[in-house]
């Protein structure tokens, strides 16, 4: 072969090994998974069932790793708002609290619903729903029965059932070793994002997790916050709460507390935990009797909350008042049925 027909070919090797080598030096792309969702875990045609629980898709919680608590620059969701007739009044600064008492979790149901400041909840996320931290937070939360401790992002309001103090999301469970008990006694404590980057020796990043450049913190007085207009927040009636199981209902238990005279219904509830607990605080702040008349509505059962009997119209006003006052709901009056 002549010199004059390898120097085209030599062209042509050296071109095939230059794009090569550019080729080799291309960040590796994300694989894409068939059927799997590039914003959430799970799968792609997701169907969402009427009843909370765990994924029928494992992932492995080991290689989730905690939330990362990072400085939050702009304005947080911290407006009181109402949830059954109930007022809730956010703390402005979470850096400090400290809270013990029962978690739950909640999965599938809410599984790429908003949660309450408009992110989506992924049940395979590092975070977790409470009824009064600003949005966003992070707390740091440990289960005290086991000393497993994970770091969560706050970004749901809630639990509004029973006595738990916080929800989690399923990885967060998972991690903590609760997931297949479905609850936990817990301690809640708040992280101040700067002092956690100074305990790892290493600086506040200054790129927020948008990407966007975070401003030079400049010190100034600190403004006293304005009034806050109360959002009125209507949850889903199973909202981070324990799917509601059929129970006989005692037909001759609910004739006996009293066939006549006039009652006060103060709340009606498919979760029987929110019914019982209603039932406690009003035993605390009334001598009046409370009991729990159960009863079937479009195929749903109703736990209704009750004070009585009650002699008379006055003193009915009376106790009406008094539950109003202490914060326990709007009862309106009714007869025994």
């Amino acid at each position: 072969m002549s010199t004059s027909k390898l120097l085209p070919l030599a062209a042509c090797v050296a071109a095939a090994l230059l794009l090569a080598s550019c080729s080799s030096k291309r960040p590796a792309q994300p694989a894409v998974v068939p059927g799997q969702s590039a914003g959430i875990s799970g799968p792609e045609d997701f169907n969402r069932p009427h009843k909370d629980g765990a994924p029928w898709w494992d992932v492995d919680v080991s290689k989730i790793q905690d939330a990362i608590p990072m400085p939050h620059y702009g304005p947080v969701k911290a407006s009181p708002y109402v949830v059954f007739g109930k007022q809730y009044y956010p703390i402005q600064d979470a850096r400090r609290y400290q809270a013990t008492g029962p978690a739950s979790w909640y999965g599938t149901k809410f599984h790429g619903q908003a949660t309450a400041n408009g992110e989506t909840y992924d049940l395979y996320g590092m975070t977790a729903a409470h009824k009064t931290l600003p949005l966003p937070s992070y707390v740091r939360v440990t289960n005290l029965e086991n000393g497993k401790v994970v770091t969560l992002r706050v970004n749901d309001r809630g639990p509004f059932y029973s006595d738990r103090i916080i929800d989690l999301s399923f990885a967060a469970a998972k991690k903590l070793g609760f997931a297949e008990k479905g609850t936990a006694r817990v301690k809640v404590e708040g992280i101040d994002p700067h002092e956690w980057w100074a305990q790892q020796g290493r600086p506040v990043p200054l790129v927020l997790a948008n990407n966007q450049p975070a401003k030079a913190a400049v010190a100034q007085p600190v403004a006293q916050p304005a009034p806050q207009p109360v959002e009125h927040y209507s949850p889903p009636p199973t909202q981070h709460a324990a799917a509601v199981v059929p129970v006989q209902i005692d037909a001759k238990k609910n004739d006996s507390l009293g066939a006549s005279g006039l009652y006060l219904q103060v709340g009606a509830f498919a979760n029987p935990d929110a019914a019982e607990l209603l039932k406690s605080k009003l035993s605390q702040n009334s001598s009046v009797p409370v009991f729990i008349s159960s009863v079937v509505r479009d195929q749903q059962i109703l736990h209704r909350v009750r004070m009585g009997p009650i002699s008379n119209q006055g003193e009915a006003e009376q106790l009406q008042s008094s539950v109003r006052l202490a914060n326990l709901g709007q009862p309106t009056l009714v007869r025994a049925d």
